[in-house]
């Protein structure tokens, strides 16, 4: 395969924190339902909206896959 033509596979800042912080929420949204923390709950699953909105403006300010902020290492 070319690694020119490799997407990458989510290989950059905005995907490792955007997925970071969605792992959190859900973590605490687990631990929450376990709980029985309704408002916890809720408070989680807006923390993984708020993951993926950070993971989008993240790759639109250049560090997603192919940014220009974000430097290539090649794998050998």
């Amino acid at each position: 395969m070319d690694p020119l033509s490799d997407p990458g596979h989510g290989h950059s800042p905005a995907a490792w924190t955007a997925v970071t912080i969605m792992l959190i929420g859900f973590t605490i949204g687990t631990a929450a339902f376990f709980l029985d923390a309704q408002w916890l709950v809720w408070a989680s699953a807006g923390l993984v909206v708020v993951g993926g909105l950070i993971g989008w403006g993240m790759t639109k300010a250049g560090y997603g896959v192919g940014g220009h902020k974000v430097t290539t290492k090649a794998h050998n």
